[in-house]
């Protein structure tokens, strides 16, 4: 536990418009890409984009007499999820064989892990607002292998195949049903996927289906979601609807929205709810049945006879454990106490991993508050005008903190800062070479801003009678005299002359 978190109790989800109230149970399994050069069972490409059936082996093809072989740099990669997830690391798991048809799934099963996950038990801290954060208990991580895809929309009379993805290592990452509401089931996605990023381990990228989410829904009465936490007994918490393959964080809160008004509906109406799988229909904003629900014994598991289960030493957990980075909450954690950031600040910078090392580097020496309030008000809004990302930007972090220098030593005003970091932007350079070459720096000479108050004191005697009954318009003789020097006077200097020279 982080003590800079506050921990909050389940929130249930009251919907709205309802004759009874009615609270929202979720849980999630979320399909993460393992982040690999080959497959799991092959050494097929997993190159997004390739020509079709260009990154397909024999075993992914399931020809006959081809046996698949493990990818030990997919093991590492889940186990490295899993201590990310302060999960407990199984040293024996083993594959079996999930029997189903799909025709993009050429073997006529898949190879998963049903009995023996690789990784049990652990949590995500979802942070719900700054300081407050909700756990979610994580019941497992197995690793299986992803099937192919059929392409319907080339030909009007017939379906195509592509097995590309065919044999991609998949994470399957089960949560428990701890989810209250939409706006936590994103949020949810969004920290795992942060982690997920953080590790290295799958690219999050949920446009390309690197990472998808099966979202299982029940809604009951106040006070049964208590009754399952004391027993762990599902029949507390209603009939699941399971939402399929789900890529979006809004769609995800829609979807989610959208079943729950239907069952409550059904149930209040004196009809059951139906296990069953169903897809999201984003344009109608509804979700459709697909299938009934199947259960683990309609896909005929038993252990899959080519492959010989996995038997890790815990030397190797160890040694992987020792290479894993600083985490997003931990990060988070040293940016308040180390730079004495807020925690909607750190939050903003710990997004990515790219986002915290670019800080970092500006902080380094300097103010972090300063430095802080830069990359994210300056450099971030203008990077997301132009759709750029962090790696992307044209101003890189030693010529933010060269500006930042420039404005902690007086050398140059807020507003010259601002314009200084416009030409950065757009024509590169050193700040500093900028400054001397251009004549931007501040007018710290008392003398000559006296000079400068002087004129402007001298020009509105009608606004001088007004400051001296209302000492709040002095702000406009700093304005007038920051406006007579370009912008280069020192603003404190100016404030505290025009001060004096008024009498106030």
């Amino acid at each position: 536990m982080l003590d800079h978190l506050a921990y909050e109790p389940p929130a249930p989800k009251v919907i709205a418009g309802a004759k009874d109230d009615w609270e929202l149970v979720i849980g999630m399994e979320i399909h993460a890409q393992v982040s690999s050069n080959s497959k799991l069972f092959s050494g097929a490409s997993t190159t997004f984009g390739a020509e079709p059936n260009s990154n397909v082996a024999f075993v992914d093809a399931a020809m006959p007499g081809m046996l698949p072989v493990i990818n030990e740099y997919c093991v590492e990669q889940a186990v490295r999820t899993g201590l990310g997830l302060k999960a407990e690391i199984n040293l024996f798991s083993a594959f079996d064989r999930k029997n189903y048809f799909y025709p993009d799934l050429p073997q006529g099963y898949q190879i998963s892990q049903l009995y023996h996950p690789i990784v049990g038990e652990g949590e995500v801290i979802v942070d719900m607002a700054p300081g407050v954060a909700r756990r979610v208990r994580i019941e497992r991580i197995h690793l299986e292998q992803d099937a192919g895809k059929s392409v319907h929309d080339m030909d009007p009379n017939m379906s195509f195949v592509d097995l590309n993805r065919t044999g991609v290592a998949l994470m399957e990452i089960v949560s428990r049903p701890d989810i209250r509401g939409p706006e936590e089931a994103a949020a949810y996605v969004t920290k795992l996927r942060q982690i997920l990023r953080y590790l290295g381990t799958c690219d999050g990228n949920m446009q390309s289906g690197s990472m998808r989410a099966d979202v299982n829904v029940s809604v009951c009465r106040p006070g049964q979601y208590e009754k399952y936490m004391e027993t762990q007994d599902f029949g507390h918490l209603g009939t699941r609807c399971e939402i399929k393959n789900m890529n979006s964080m809004r769609f995800i809160q829609a979807a989610i929205d959208f079943e729950a008004r239907r069952q409550i509906a059904i149930l209040e109406d004196g009809g059951e709810i139906t296990q069953e799988t169903r897809l999201y229909d984003a344009d109608k904003n509804e979700t459709r049945s697909m299938r009934s629900k199947e259960e683990a014994h309609d896909y005929r598991y038993f252990p899959c006879p080519d492959l010989l289960p996995l038997e890790i030493e815990q030397g190797w957990v160890d040694d992987i454990a020792k290479t894993l980075p600083e985490l997003p909450d931990e990060k988070k954690a040293r940016f308040v106490t180390s730079f004495g950031l807020s925690e909607y600040d750190a939050s903003v910078l710990t997004a990515d991993a790219e986002s915290a090392t670019f800080f970092e580097a500006v902080a380094e020496g300097r103010d972090g508050k300063l430095a802080a309030n830069w990359v994210i008000n300056e450099l971030f809004g203008r990077l997301k005008k132009e759709d750029h990302a962090i790696t992307d930007s044209p101003v890189g972090p030693a010529q933010l903190g060269a500006i930042i220098e420039l404005i902690t030593k007086g050398e140059i005003s807020g507003k010259i800062a601002k314009d200084l970091f416009e030409i950065v932007y757009t024509e590169g350079g050193d700040p500093a070479e900028i400054v001397e070459a251009r004549g931007m720096k501040q007018v710290t000479d008392t003398g000559a801003i006296e000079a400068a108050v002087d004129e402007v004191i001298a020009a509105n005697p009608a606004q001088v009678e007004k400051a001296k009954q209302n000492p709040k318009l002095v702000g406009f003789f700093v304005g007038q005299v920051m406006k007579a020097t370009g912008g280069k006077a020192n603003p404190k200097a100016v404030n505290e002359i025009v001060t004096a020279k008024l009498g106030l």
